[in-house]
């Protein structure tokens, strides 16, 4: 069916406007602090060619897809479905436009932590590290902090999508990228450094396993911002004439790349900061927020006030780029199906996902009760608020890719999403490319995320683990 496009809503300049917004969306903290220790835990080299295989061959597939129902239809998450002519099935959409929403409301205060301690670092304060428990309950700061960064998302935002968010986008994706290069530089002329590098990225075989395949195919869906309407709403915005197999491949390629050099960042750090003992080493937030800031006293106050708040620095833009393509997601909506203007649209967005990230802000606070809550429903009684957001958020990305693929290959039908794709890419249905996105989302993709769903729900609210 011929749909027609709203010259009003907005539309990038340029496709590396596109492929930066929507690696930006990608690119967020966690491929600073979680991929690098993925890599490490699942054998180094071994795991990050599983993670390259399940980000071309499994995941390439469904962003292709999101991207060209976004650009087919023109329109929202929600919208998209309508638009093709499948109302009952905008249910996807709005589990997409859901998770946005949760995961906006927490990661909005983790992006309040990063901001603070860039301060923190570049005041020298490198005690912070020990006080990160009591750094996290002190509501007033990290509230203030949280503000700062949801006004900074929603100005990005309310400029719309040529001058607001592709702009940015510009400006944040290379500086964010010569930070991430810079500070390896330097973090490569550590004593120990390439301890660090061999521990990252030396194969172990061995570690392969069910838990670490699984956990490559997880990290490789969640890194690229799938399931969640934000790329069916960055696609709605790009030209006919751009060939979408192209684009989705330059945002996978970045993404990945970002996250495999954040590793060969992080790394040396650690290895300077053990002596070479890489023995025991955990990732995640507490290496971050606790272990990191005594790292960069080590190099004394002037230079470790200087590294420590160019990283932080650097996790609070990572996690700029993101926060903005979470914040478009139900800005469209509104925008396209309630008709309000963008900037209202944006404060409506802003205000009620700021508000459902209070319990988040003093998660402390609320342990007792949602421990209670998580009791009952057979989780683990150990996980807060935060986490059970996380989790929640994790099954919800997961059940929107295996409809989106599904919706795609037999409610709309594959014709008509190669059609699509056929748009701007001259010789798509003569290529192999169109044989294997064509596999990809008829079996594989269905099947695989299917399969992962399931597994996931089972870790995180049964606790029943397989995968983690």
């Amino acid at each position: 069916m011929a749909i027609s496009s709203n010259t009003e809503r907005g539309a990038w300049n340029s496709r590396l406007g596109f492929v930066l917004a929507a690696a930006g969306s990608a690119v967020g903290l966690g491929n600073i602090w979680k991929f690098p220790f993925e890599v490490e835990a699942g054998g180094g080299a071994a795991f990050v060619l599983l993670y390259l295989f399940f980000c071309f061959v499994l995941c390439f597939p469904v962003m292709v897809t999101e991207i060209a129902i976004g650009r087919k239809t023109k329109k929202n998450a929600i919208g998209a479905f309508d638009a093709l002519g499948f109302p009952k099935w905008n249910f996807i959409g709005k589990i997409g436009i859901l998770a946005g929403i949760v995961i906006l409301s927490f990661y909005n205060v983790v992006a309040g932590w990063a901001f603070g301690y860039f301060f923190e670092m570049v005041t020298a304060n490198f005690e912070i590290g020990a006080q990160f428990g009591d750094y996290t309950k002190d509501v007033f700061k990290i509230g203030l902090y949280s503000i700062f960064f949801m006004v900074a998302t929603s100005f990005i935002v309310s400029k719309g999508v040529s001058s607001g968010i592709e702009r940015a986008a510009k400006i944040l994706m290379p500086t964010l990228i010569i930070m991430i290069v810079g500070i390896l530089i330097y973090a490569l002329t550590l004593p120990n450094a390439f301890t660090g590098v061999k521990f990252y990225l030396v194969p172990e075989f061995s570690e392969l396993n069910l838990r670490t395949i699984g956990g490559a195919l997880r990290q490789a869906f969640f890194s690229l911002s799938l399931g969640m309407g934000a790329l069916i709403t960055y696609g709605s915005y790009l030209s006919r004439k751009e060939n979408i197999v192209t684009s989705a491949a330059m945002i996978t390629i970045f993404d990945v790349g970002i996250a495999f050099i954040a590793g060969l960042m992080l790394f040396p750090i650690v290895a300077y900061s053990t002596g070479g003992d890489m023995a025991n080493i955990e990732g995640g937030a507490g290496l971050i927020f606790v272990a990191l800031p005594g790292v960069f006293e080590t190099l004394g106050t002037t230079l470790g006030a200087v590294m420590g708040g160019a990283f932080f620095l650097l996790l609070s833009f990572a996690a700029l780029t993101s926060t903005v393509s979470l914040l478009e997601v139900p800005v469209a909506y509104i925008v396209d199906e309630h008709k309000k203007t963008r900037k209202n649209a944006v404060i409506i967005s802003a205000v009620i996902i700021f508000v459902l990230g209070l319990p988040s802000l003093v998660a402390n606070g609320y342990s007792a009760f949602f421990s209670n809550f998580i009791t009952y429903v057979g989780a683990n009684t150990s996980t807060d608020f935060m986490t059970f957001f996380g989790h929640l958020a994790d099954v919800l990305l997961l059940l929107g890719g295996t409809l989106i693929v599904t919706f795609a290959a037999y409610i709309w039908k594959k014709e008509n999403l190669h059609d699509e794709i056929a748009t701007g890419y001259e010789g798509y249905h003569d290529s192999i490319n169109k044989k294997l996105i064509d596999f990809a989302i008829s079996y594989l993709c269905p099947v695989l995320l299917g399969i992962l769903f399931v597994l996931v729900v089972l870790s995180n609210f049964f606790g029943i683990s397989i995968i983690n």
